[in-house]
């Protein structure tokens, strides 16, 4: 019976959701614990693209992408077609995730949105990938680039 919130990290390449967290607040905290749960190097990000929300524009998130030289790209204000990558993941999310679901607790809510981005990655096909996984998206394009 409480609110908990979602932070998604999605790679604009292949729609790949490369960190994620949650937490009982929509903050740096979250946005930070989403950073570090990436498993590739975060020099590899080019840019960080977020809407104008508190939790992205704050000295803690300044501090992770200047430390590893991301640039930032914010939303115009009222733009949402900024963010249409980011916002068709939520509503997946939404749908196929959290949609008439309760969660007896954050550590159960943590356990299968880890259970939901493996599979998201790995098995949810994309119409704008050609019908592949993320995860077949890109291992497709990097046979093609050797």
């Amino acid at each position: 019976n409480k609110w908990h919130y979602i932070c998604l990290l999605v790679d604009l390449f292949n729609r790949e959701i490369i960190g994620y967290s949650c937490g009982k607040f929509k903050d740096a905290a979250l946005v930070y614990q989403a950073f570090a749960s990436v498993k590739g190097d975060l020099r590899q990000i080019q840019l960080f693209h977020t809407d104008r929300g508190s939790e992205f524009r704050n000295l803690t998130i300044d501090e992770v992408i200047s430390t590893f030289k991301i640039k930032r790209s914010l939303s115009m204000k009222g733009c949402p077609y900024d963010n249409a990558v980011a916002e068709a993941t939520f509503k997946l999310i939404k749908a196929e995730f959290v949609k008439n679901r309760k969660f007896e607790s954050l550590s159960q809510l943590k356990q299968e949105l880890g259970t939901y981005v493996k599979w998201f990655n790995e098995a949810r096909i994309h119409s704008t990938l050609g019908y592949l996984s993320p995860l077949a998206y890109k291992e497709k394009a990097l046979k093609k680039s050797v």
